[in-house]
């Protein structure tokens, strides 16, 4: 099975994450669908992702589930595919909705230095993986609107969240940063978690990749562009030997230690998308390969012979959580359940084809060739 039929497959089938309520995970998938919609302007990827919004958002712009005041900042990626459809149908119900979303950030609670709060129940904390549900939103939304002081906040925010969560012995960045060292995962003089998980570092990446695309040129924007490719050109040393990434990124001895697919999707959407946006030092072709090495190790028949993603880590955080406390440990991160296409891991992948489908035309490759 080809990519794109299994991605028109998963698309066409695909149950809501949370049974329709307004959530992250669908949002995931909206980006997918509207990568492959801008990269090849094929009509049934735009069809997807109207039919599965307009489940969640109805005619007035009431989203399905959704509550300002839960300050859950993983509630704002879906915003992005509001930002989308507004822009291509001009229909009021996504203005009216992604208005309503935005108002969440008039008093979602910040730290001190600016970043908001992950969320209200994960208090005084930023993760790398809320920078990516609501910052590029953030940027996109300021075109939108014309707002354009929203573009400028999203980027000191970013580059705020970089000083805060960078680890500069490994180049990396630390999955969550504690404000207040309360949490016995953080670090007490530096507040930070204590590994590299891979697929929070994907998160930031595609959240920078994605920035630097539609920021307006300037200082800041080459700023962040820059600390983008210096994360790449070390992302770039810590592949496998068959070009993925693993779950603990940067400890290959580890016992127990494996390629994961979600993150290895993400990186290679950061690769080929930075390539194509000229960031400095920025290699296509590892992005490729990763693509590749997950189509040719990863997609393989699941227990009802239908083609699946494998590898995925279900989910992971930090603290507090469904009855355990989740210490940010190299440990913990490989004890978390894996799950078959799980759409934390399709959705990148759908990113990162779309990327090599621009990248093919752009070269005038046949269909079967190697972005």
């Amino acid at each position: 099975m080809s990519l794109p039929d299994y991605f028109d497959a998963y698309a066409r089938d695909y149950a809501y994450y949370k049974s329709g309520s307004w959530c992250y995970e669908d949002g995931c998938l909206y980006r997918g669908l509207i990568a492959l919609h801008e990269a090849t302007g094929e009509r049934h990827w735009f069809e997807h992702l109207t039919r599965l919004v307009n489940g969640q958002v109805d005619a007035a712009g009431s989203i399905a589930g959704y509550t300002i005041t839960e300050y859950n900042i993983d509630n704002v990626l879906p915003g992005r595919a509001l930002v989308y459809l507004a822009q291509k149908t001009g229909e009021t119900r996504y203005r009216t909705a992604v208005d309503h979303l935005v108002r969440q950030f008039q008093t979602h609670p910040r730290i001190g230095a600016g970043p908001h709060w992950h969320k209200l129940r994960y208090p005084h904390q930023v993760w790398l993986d809320g920078l990516y549900m609501a910052l590029p939103f953030k940027v996109e939304y300021a075109g939108l609107s014309g707002q354009a002081d929203l573009a400028h906040q999203a980027l000191s925010e970013m580059l705020t969240a970089l000083d805060l969560t960078f680890d500069a012995p490994s180049g990396l960045y630390r999955h969550g940063y504690d404000e207040e060292r309360l949490q016995a995962w953080a670090d007490p003089v530096t507040g930070l978690s204590p590994a590299h998980w891979a697929r929070s570092i994907g998160w930031l990446a595609m959240a920078m990749v994605d920035m630097a695309e539609t920021l307006p040129a300037g200082a800041g924007r080459d700023d962040l562009a820059g600390r983008l490719a210096a994360l790449l050109s070390v992302l770039a040393k810590l592949r496998t030997v068959d070009g993925r990434w693993l779950q603990v990124i940067d400890q290959p001895e580890l016992a127990g230690n494996y390629a994961e697919s979600s993150a290895t999707a993400m990186f290679a959407y950061a690769f080929l998308k930075a390539a194509r946006l000229g960031i400095r030092d920025a290699a296509g072709r590892i992005g490729a390969q990763a693509v590749i090495s997950l189509t040719r190790h990863a997609l393989a028949p699941g227990a009802n012979g239908r083609t699946v993603l494998q590898q995925i880590c279900c989910v992971a955080g930090l603290g507090g959580f469904d009855g355990h406390y989740r210490d940010g440990t190299p440990g913990y991160y490989l004890s978390e359940t894996l799950r078959d296409d799980d759409i934390k891991g399709v959705a990148p992948l759908m990113m990162a084809h779309a990327e090599s489908e621009i990248a093919r035309r752009a070269a005038n490759q046949p269909d079967d060739a190697v972005a």
